[in-house]
């Protein structure tokens, strides 16, 4: 027997009713919020991937699908979704004749070799904000409070934003060579991942899942104390408006996130639910303000935000915030003979085209088992056929909670059933 590919997963019945309903939940949410639907190939460049995320990341160095197809082109399967929106940003020349940011969202399917476990998938699937073309802390300040009232909206609402600031390049340099001078003679204390961060990318080594608990972690400099002045006051605007927006935050200087292209605001979203584990997160961001013009674009400030929807499902489930979502249907139409079947299709397709859930036998069952069928559905009303009823053009309509039953005239039969559902 044929199966999936280990890190994947099928999605049908109720699975499949979770995801279209959180998915139609972010579609409205960006268009109340006036961003615009993107989609990028599924594939690109694996330079594309290489200079954007880090060579030093561990999407790179542990976790891509790198192959070459038939002319020997280097490619890359989807790991994240910032990189490919760039492209097309600089590609499409979106920034030309523009002087509003380009405000886009996405929310298709990634891939990253990793070990799989509960919310974490080799294929998963990731929503993202991108704001390209503005530098305002007011914008950082949106695409943070967004996620944060989306998760509101979904029932998830012990989330808290967990937020720092990395600052300009002076900044980080400063820092960067305050942390090595630090970390040097202590490094043989942590992991061999952060022993090798130590060349690449020290900041990193704060974000250490290993290590987190350590107290040469506990005890590193902190970046604010790196802060030039304005990287300092920008910071402090950020969080102003995250006030004014009456989101609940908290300065955590431990957060750099995973990818290299971060400057200034760097944040996620923190949720209490035990069974996530410890630490857990549904998801972050920030802003990258020279990623545009170092993949060729530009000069373009950016700020942007993605969540692995696996885990936003996985934490709805054990919220039990899709018990709404138990499948059922408004009508469920019977009959028994050929006569009966004819206007059954006819009945089932009218109250279709009026927007009520409706189905019917489809495998010439008897009525008992067709009463089994509509109780499999939860179906709310009953619609059952008799060839001397349709003689005179009624139906018996049945409400299947309370079992009472009437005789209604086939023309009022949309009108009655909309009127009682």
């Amino acid at each position: 027997m044929i199966t999936k590919p280990k890190g994947t997963t099928d999605l049908y019945g109720i699975e499949g009713k979770k995801w279209e309903y959180v998915n139609s939940m972010i579609r409205e949410f960006c268009e109340m919020y006036n961003y615009d639907y993107m989609r990028t190939p599924v594939f690109e460049s694996s330079e594309l991937y290489h200079r954007s995320v880090g060579e030093t990341s561990d999407i790179v160095t542990k976790e891509t699908y790198d192959f070459k197809d038939r002319h020997d082109r280097e490619l890359t399967l989807r790991p994240e979704g910032t990189a490919g929106i760039v492209r097309s940003y600089i590609e499409n020349k979106m920034y030309a004749n523009n002087s509003d940011p380009v405000k886009v969202y996405y929310n298709y399917p990634m891939y990253r070799y990793e070990r799989p476990q509960a919310g974490r998938m080799r294929e998963l699937t990731q929503f993202g904000l991108e704001v390209l073309g503005g530098d305002d802390p007011m914008l950082d300040a949106e695409i943070i409070s967004m996620p944060y009232r989306l998760f509101e909206e979904l029932g998830i609402d012990n989330v808290t934003v967990m937020i720092n600031s990395l600052g300009d390049k002076e900044s980080r340099d400063n820092y960067r060579k305050t942390l090595v001078e630090y970390l040097t003679p202590k490094i043989d204390t942590l992991c061999s991942d952060c022993q090798n961060r130590l060349k690449t990318n020290p900041l990193r080594i704060l974000d250490c899942k290993v290590d987190k608990d350590s107290e040469v972690l506990k005890n590193a400099p902190k970046i604010m104390d790196s802060l030039n002045d304005e990287s300092k006051a920008r910071f402090e605007k950020v969080l102003e408006y995250l006030r004014l927006m009456d989101i609940d935050y908290e300065i955590d200087q431990n957060i750099v996130r995973g990818l290299d292209y971060y400057d200034h605001t760097v944040f996620e979203y923190a949720v209490d639910i035990p069974e996530l584990g410890s630490g857990a997160t549904l998801g972050g961001g920030g802003r990258y303000n020279s990623l545009v013009e170092e993949l060729g674009g530009p000069a373009t400030s950016c700020v942007g935000f993605a969540a692995g929807l696996d885990r936003v499902v996985l934490a709805m489930d054990y919220l039990n915030l899709f018990d709404k979502l138990n499948k059922s249907i408004d009508c469920y139409v019977m009959y028994v003979n050929e006569e009966e079947k004819m206007k059954a299709i006819e009945i089932t397709q009218n109250l279709r085209l009026n927007g009520i859930v409706t189905e019917l036998n489809n495998t010439n069952k008897n009525l008992k088992a067709q009463f089994k069928s509509a109780d499999k559905y939860n179906a709310k009303q009953l619609v059952i056929l008799n060839s001397e009823d349709l003689f005179k053009g009624l139906v018996t309509v049945k409400d299947n909670i309370t079992k009472e039953e009437q005789k209604i005239d086939e023309y009022e039969l949309v009108d009655y059933l909309i009127s009682n559902l």
